[in-house]
């Protein structure tokens, strides 16, 4: 059976994220991480959402220029990062690409592996990947590539929240372990207490939905920012970066996640949710208070809600797409 097809308009986006977010935006569900201080007392009332197409139209409502904490959407970035070093092949062999279906940051699921940190999507893998990030041995340039890298895909320099980077390293107990864990398995390429910081300072950068919204959409646009006009990293990475985005950006709860929405997503327990619809767009949505598993509720619901009015899913065998001529290199 031939796949049908299916155009949908901007304004139908538009309308799609102003409907989301009147629908969500009453949501009292969840509550904010209370195991990092910093993020205890962030205003559990902030809600936005933005979504930016692949000729760079960025469609926002609500707080989606408020600055919050990456945390661990910050390892989507990264895992790019290495890839731009490495390769993907280097990736798969010296991190890995495995859900766990264990939480964010077990100890047992490396354990388990022995092997490898099982994906850079995970605490122990994202610590890997920081180790893994050139030059060796220099804190500093190691710093500023995760950095620059971060600003290609985004579009904007992002800075670290100096309050949340002190309340991260003051709380970082299990992270601690992992990282000389990791040394014990040979599987920590740098030094443990150089790259555990690399990590909480990159988890403690500051962001807003608009820009994760605009790295999405350059993971869905093949690495080519359709803000700024530039290929930030090969093509055929693209389908990598997604791939371990749909295995584990919802850690323990990644199934339930894409059976429901259909895209695939990473959360942040700073209240973010990034979101890729390869061909299409990317998505981003935040608001603090989260559920059990450390996923922004409102977030969730709201992709969702975005999702199923426009009939999207990533999974479907119908072929959808925006109307619009998507941007290459030769037309920048």
């Amino acid at each position: 059976m031939a796949a049908s097809h299916k155009n949908i308009t901007a304004d139908e986006v538009k309308r799609a994220v102003e409907n989301a977010y009147q629908k969500v935006r009453s949501e009292s569900g969840g509550k904010n991480a209370s195991y990092i201080p910093y993020l205890a007392s962030v205003d559990s009332n902030l809600f936005g959402i933005s979504v930016c197409l692949l000729d760079g139209t960025i469609i926002s409502v609500g707080d989606s220029t408020h600055t919050f904490g990456i945390e661990s959407v910050s390892k989507v970035p990264t895992a790019i990062l290495a890839m731009r070093e490495y390769g993907a092949v280097d990736i798969l062999n010296k991190v890995g690409a495995d859900a766990t279906g264990l939480p964010f940051n077990s100890i047992m699921a490396i354990l388990l592996e022995k092997d490898r940190p099982s994906s850079p999507l995970v605490n122990a893998g994202a610590i890997a990947a920081c180790s893994l990030v050139e030059p060796v041995g220099n804190k500093e340039k190691k710093w500023q590539a995760i950095v620059d890298n971060i600003k290609e895909l985004t579009g904007a320099e992002p800075e670290v929240i100096e309050e949340l980077y002190a309340s991260e390293s003051a709380t970082d107990f299990n992270n601690r372990s992992i990282a000389w864990l990791l040394k014990d398995y040979g599987r920590i390429y740098d030094d443990p207490d150089l790259s555990l910081d690399l990590y909480t300072r990159q988890c403690s950068l500051g962001t807003t939905a608009e820009a994760l919204s605009i790295m999405a959409a350059t993971i869905a646009n093949d690495g080519f920012n359709p803000v700024t006009n530039t290929q930030v990293f090969d093509p055929d990475f693209a389908p990598k970066v997604t791939s371990l985005i749909t295995t584990v950006g919802f850690y323990e709860r990644t199934g339930d996640w894409l059976y429901k929405s259909g895209i695939p997503a990473k959360s942040g327990v700073g209240g973010g949710v990034l979101g890729v619809m390869p061909g299409m767009f990317g998505i981003a949505a935040f608001s603090p208070p989260l559920d059990e598993a450390g996923n922004s509720v409102r977030a969730q619901l709201a992709i969702r809600e975005i999702m199923h009015e426009l009939e999207l899913n990533i999974f479907a065998a119908s072929r959808l797409c925006i109307c619009q001529c998507r941007p290459t290199q030769e037309q920048s």
